[in-house]
């Protein structure tokens, strides 16, 4: 159910991720910043690949990707457009909370809000501890969410609009004290109706800081943009990115 600005928006996102991550791709010498040339292909994981959007991208630009979702109709989608490219992607379908590669990963990826959807924040912690053990020394993880100021600020109890020829009608509802965002989402298209409620768990900036220290990162910068634009009253994001 992404729309078009998700879609949209990929190319420079996956230019985000090769900036953050201080990949040299083009033989750079100017910045003190970039990472020393490896003898092959950085190796990438996304985490929650979803549709691989981001997957895909990044194979294009030369990464060697390997792609990690637990919803089966997503991965079968996501190879069916690498196939259909002719995009090496390592696809594997497995969660969060098992999948570990043991300093095997130059940067690992875990976008567009994909994080912090199990009741007990234990899982959470466990996901970033194999983040953590799968990358290499000095590796590069990379998290975008939503943060709880954000959604706080622009918090609606409910809208409808229309997405991919369906009416999606949500309904939104803090519970326990903005610890988690209840989302109820009701999606009406050939005559059919689906229905879905699901809960996230909310981290502010100075939350996520904290996890992410707990699982062993260091680096920690928060920024409220791709653009690397400060998490403030006007940030869009809520995103973070260290080091190993």
């Amino acid at each position: 159910m992404f729309d078009d600005a998700h879609w949209s928006e990929v190319p420079s996102v996956a230019d985000a991720v090769t900036r953050l991550s201080n990949f040299n791709l083009y033989g750079e010498t100017s910045s003190e910043n970039w990472r020393e040339p490896l003898d092959a292909a950085p190796k990438v994981l996304d985490l929650c690949c979803g549709l691989g959007r981001i997957s895909s991208e990044l194979a294009r630009m030369g990464f060697t990707v390997t792609g990690v979702d637990i919803t089966e109709s997503f991965l079968n989608a996501a190879i069916e457009d690498a196939k259909y490219e002719k995009l090496d992607i390592e696809y594997i379908k497995s969660d969060a909370r098992d999948f570990v590669r043991p300093g095997y990963f130059d940067t690992i990826v875990n976008l567009y809000i994909s994080f912090g959807y199990f009741s007990d924040q234990d899982d959470d912690l466990k996901i970033l501890c194999n983040v953590y053990e799968s990358l290499k020394k000095d590796g590069v993880f990379i998290i975008e969410t939503l943060g709880k100021e954000i959604a706080v600020r622009d918090f609606i109890e409910a809208e409808w609009f229309e997405r991919a020829g369906a009416t999606l009608l949500t309904e939104y509802e803090p519970v326990d004290s903005w610890t988690f965002l209840k989302n109820r989402w009701i999606i009406i298209k050939d005559n059919k109706r689906l229905e879905k409620i699901f809960v996230q768990r909310l981290y502010s900036a100075s939350e996520l800081r904290a996890l992410l220290q707990k699982a062993g990162f260091k680096n920690i910068n928060i920024y409220g943009d791709w653009d690397e634009s400060p998490y403030d009253q006007c940030a869009n994001k809520l995103i973070a990115v260290c080091r190993k």
